[in-house]
């Protein structure tokens, strides 16, 4: 049999803060593995949209996953698509997985736990967390880091003025008219937008600050200009990856100019930062282990609690 796990019951079977303890785990456990991450992407002749194809798998897990999403940025939600969970003992195809809800959730909090660990401590004094695209992912990566830390202040500002208010008063916020304004005000800053052009610029940052930088994630897109990302401490989660895909790829940018991946960072391999004052940039890709990471939590729950309708595709 096979569970249709729609948004829905992935909303009441999942929660951020267990999430985050998986994604954790996954972290310190995928560097075990032999097989390098992949993606396989393809543009698609419709304005703005592509296609990309992910299979995802995981030390200690016996099962994998295959990925298969569409983004169209003027949709809601712009990603749209099925995670497949099989059985690695026999192949059974044991669930077919809204997408769009694990891609938010895996993003959103894989930032949560990197910010959270390479930002500097919230005990620090006041501290003040900026989002810069009020989004999906974004919503995400703010529900999980309140599970991991306090602050004093949040700030926001999105392309769209009523989203925007809208996420400021979800987490009692308030609302900045630019990107550069949140910078100005915020201890640690999370992009999560389409842009195609820096948003921010090495004179926009102060010592010690942090960014993660979501929306990096594909060819042509950019959310922090280059010689950020040469002067920063920079963490990655896969630095083959974003060197093809990512944020350094589309800098033009090597692989050896990441500094650590988050996995070493976990492990205690590598700091997450060498000083208070220093600048730090966390810049994933999105890694298909994570995907299976989620997915495998979300089959687990529910099956235990019978959710989702269960279908033989073989009869």
């Amino acid at each position: 049999m096979t569970r249709i796990l729609t948004r829905t019951d992935l909303l009441e079977l999942l929660n951020p803060s267990e999430c985050v303890e998986v994604l954790r785990k996954g972290f310190a456990a995928s560097v075990q593995s032999a097989l390098p991450g992949r993606r396989v992407r393809t543009d698609l002749p419709f304005p703005g949209t592509a296609t990309a194809l992910l299979p995802g798998l995981l030390p200690g897990t016996d099962a994998y996953t295959v990925k298969v999403n569409a983004k169209f940025p003027g949709a809601v939600p712009s990603l749209r698509g099925v995670v497949c969970l099989y059985s690695g003992t026999d192949g059974e195809l044991l669930a077919l997985i809204d997408s769009a809800t694990i891609t938010a959730w895996r993003t959103g909090l894989a930032a949560a736990l990197a910010t959270d660990l390479i930002a500097r401590p919230a005990d620090d004094g006041g501290h003040t967390v900026g989002v810069i695209g009020a989004g999906a992912q974004a919503e995400l990566t703010v529900r999980g880091l309140r599970t991991l830390r306090s602050w004093d202040r949040l700030v926001v500002h999105d392309t769209d003025a009523r989203r925007a208010a809208a996420f400021a008063e979800r987490h009692g916020g308030t609302v900045a008219s630019t990107p550069v304004e949140v910078a100005a005000a915020a201890d640690a800053v999370v992009l999560a937008t389409w842009a195609r052009e820096p948003l921010l610029h090495a004179a926009d940052l102060s010592p010690g600050q942090h960014l993660t930088t979501l929306g990096a994630d594909e060819p042509g897109k950019q959310e922090i200009a280059p010689e950020v990302l040469v002067s920063a401490r920079l963490i990655v989660d896969d630095a083959a990856l974003v060197a093809a895909h990512g944020a350094l790829a589309n800098a033009g940018l090597p692989a050896s100019s990441a500094a650590a991946s988050l996995g070493e960072v976990i492990r205690g391999e590598a700091p997450a930062r060498s000083h208070g004052r220093e600048i730090t940039v966390y810049a994933p890709v999105g890694l298909p282990w994570q995907d299976l990471a989620l997915s495998w939590l979300a089959f687990q729950r529910a099956e235990a609690t019978e959710t989702g309708a269960a279908v033989d595709f073989l009869s």
